[in-house]
């Protein structure tokens, strides 16, 4: 009997499902909408109704799946199966592999979403020929995860790799998670924005105001990201001064961690050209040499399927581990 496996990238807006051969390949997929405000039941039975749909699909019975991998934004219990709270889910200590297992009857797991992540880009995307590497996902906020001698390492309560809460300077900008000088509030996709729109409201680029129909509050990283391209300076220094502190935490990373690989992957990378150069000259000035030698930094290969194959990862990690 063939063996397939089952991967669930779970986000606020959207449920995105695939249906993965013994080698990672995905057959076929189902994408729902969260329907987040209509509650805990409401989301639960949308995200089965994705899994119901890739079975009907590819004609594959339950009795063949090994295992089901979540991949959610926490913070969660992965070795309880237990969402404590997400900012954008009504999510309240819902166990939710009890409810899955119990609803399907297929072995579940459960794995925040940036360590799905490292693990998907591990076994199937850029970190594939290395066993000892960290991805970090540059996005709306920045997180992390990291893979020690081909296993993830989540630390002892699925705490471990919070990158973005690194603090670069302790005299910077107030961050989300009530600390000053993360390097979250230096270089995320909001933070980028909020200087974005601080500099349109201080008369300083007329660019962005121009490309947001002079609506300030409609300035964001991706309206910036476009002025900077068409020579807008500000903008440009924006990103410039957003890559430096990446440079920092990149840095840090390197004399913490000494991996072979660091994978750098979400929205904000899209732009990467106009930041990324000054990262990579920012952490070749602070990294120590003995572990700059060993470090190459990749782009992610997985692009939009990076939730999705890191779900897959989550629930074929045992297989890969042994296997490769």
């Amino acid at each position: 009997m063939k063996e397939y496996y089952l991967g669930l990238d779970l986000g606020g807006t959207k449920i995105l499902t695939g249906l993965a051969d013994s080698e990672g390949k995905i057959i076929t997929r189902s994408r729902r909408d969260t329907e987040a405000d209509l509650g805990e039941d409401k989301i639960i039975e949308n995200m089965i109704a994705t899994i119901e749909d890739v079975l009907e699909e590819s004609d594959v019975s339950k009795d063949q799946i090994i295992t089901l991998g979540i991949g959610s934004p926490g913070p969660l219990d992965s070795k309880k199966g237990i969402i404590i709270e997400n900012a954008n889910l009504p999510w309240k200590n819902v166990p939710l592999v009890e409810r899955m297992e119990s609803a399907l009857g297929i072995k579940t797991l459960l794995q925040n979403d940036a360590n799905a992540a490292a693990l998907g880009e591990k076994w199937f995307g850029a970190g594939r020929n290395v066993e000892n590497m960290v991805y970090i996902t540059i996005s709306t906020g920045i997180g992390g995860g990291a893979i020690i001698n081909k296993e993830l390492f989540t630390g002892v309560n699925d705490n471990a790799c919070e990158i973005g809460h690194t603090v670069i300077d302790p005299n910077g900008p107030l961050c989300g998670c009530g600390n000053h000088g993360c390097l979250e509030a230096f270089s995320s996709g909001t933070s980028i924005g909020k200087r974005a729109k601080e500099a349109a409201a201080a008369g300083e680029s007329k660019e962005m105001l121009e490309l947001a129909d002079n609506i300030v509050e409609d300035i964001d990283a991706v309206i910036c990201a476009q002025a900077a391209y068409q020579g807008d300076q500000v903008a440009r220094d924006i990103f410039k001064n957003a890559g430096y502190h990446l440079g920092i935490g990149l840095g840090n990373v390197v004399n913490t961690f000494n991996t072979e690989m660091i994978i750098l992957g979400g929205g904000v990378m899209k732009a990467s050209d106009l930041f990324l150069d000054e990262a990579i000259k920012t952490m070749e000035d602070i990294a120590l040499a003995g572990s700059l030698e060993m470090v190459t930094v990749k782009e992610a290969e997985l692009g939009s399927d990076i939730g999705l194959m890191g779900a897959i990862a989550v629930a074929m990690e045992d297989r890969l581990v042994k296997n490769d």
